[in-house]
């Protein structure tokens, strides 16, 4: 499902240039899914169990993006455990996904879950199961040592404006974003896994476990990305409007006001004024 088009290298310039270009406050993280625990993990990136640590995906996604930590996160590293299922590392049966998620009390009831399990379930999980990938590899994409198979950008409102302007710039199919929310799974989900295997962008409102546990700040919101959009991102980026709209840094509109605004700004200007006058005529 990867493209070799673009080598190692090629991934790390670009997420120093997006880093650069949009100045973000963290880096483009690097998303690659694996299939053999043994041989795939390159040298220099950890397993959190090697310490005798337990870590969730959102979590290694803020290490990553933050702290420049190659990271390596399995079923058996990973406490998140729905989301170790919903990856498809570990088979879980449509029955026993519903009495775990309805010992969380995420929905209303058992009926709610099964409704949900139904829609995401039925049309996910089995067929990511069958992919049999057993763990992904998190890190910088600036310093990635695989090519990725996905890349998560987080950034705030105005930054991300800018990226979804960039994959909307020829009104490609290929490249139009496809969302849809849950508040749950934002990050290692919608971030990851479905651009990867859906091959569309997704739009990320940081949910539960990402606020809860990953230390996602307040005005963070993010997009996941198919690995080579990024090149697409990064030749349009700043295209749209030609120069008019928005610009970077952001111009926004700055109204023109005068003393008029308040009472006070009113009776100072006029003595202000008086003053002016009395001293330009000694």
């Amino acid at each position: 499902m990867q493209s070799s088009k673009y080598s190692i290298e090629d991934y790390q310039r670009a997420g120093d240039d997006m880093f650069n270009r949009l100045h973000l406050d963290s880096y483009p993280v690097s998303i690659k899914y694996i299939k053999n625990i043994e041989d795939d993990i390159p040298v220099g990136v950890r397993r959190p169990i090697d310490t005798k640590e337990k870590m969730s995906i959102c979590q290694a996604f803020t290490y990553a993006r933050r702290f420049r930590q190659k990271l390596c996160i399995t079923a058996a590293d990973n406490f998140c455990t729905p989301s170790s299922v919903a990856h498809g590392w570990v088979p879980l049966t449509m029955e026993e996904f519903v009495e775990s998620q309805v010992r969380q009390k995420w929905s209303k009831d058992a009926q709610a879950e099964k409704r949900r399990a139904e829609h995401t379930y039925a049309q996910n999980f089995k067929n990511i199961i069958e992919l049999a990938y057993r763990g992904v590899i998190v890190s910088p994409l600036t310093e990635t040592p695989v090519i990725p198979d996905a890349i998560m950008i987080y950034c705030n409102g105005p930054k991300l404006t800018y990226i979804i302007n960039s994959l909307n710039y020829e009104h490609k199919r290929k490249y139009r974003i496809q969302s849809t929310f849950e508040g749950f799974g934002e990050s290692c989900a919608k971030g990851g896994l479905m651009p990867f295997i859906t091959r569309k962008c997704q739009i990320v409102i940081p949910g539960t476990g990402d606020r809860s546990f990953a230390g996602i700040q307040d005005h963070e919101l993010g997009i996941g990305m198919p690995a080579s959009y990024i090149f697409y991102v990064l030749e349009n980026l700043f295209q749209t409007g030609a120069g008019q709209g928005l610009k970077f840094p952001l111009r926004q509109l700055i109204p023109k006001l005068d003393e008029k605004l308040t009472p006070g700004f009113k009776y100072m200007r006029e003595i202000i004024d008086k003053k002016l006058s009395e001293m330009k005529n000694e």
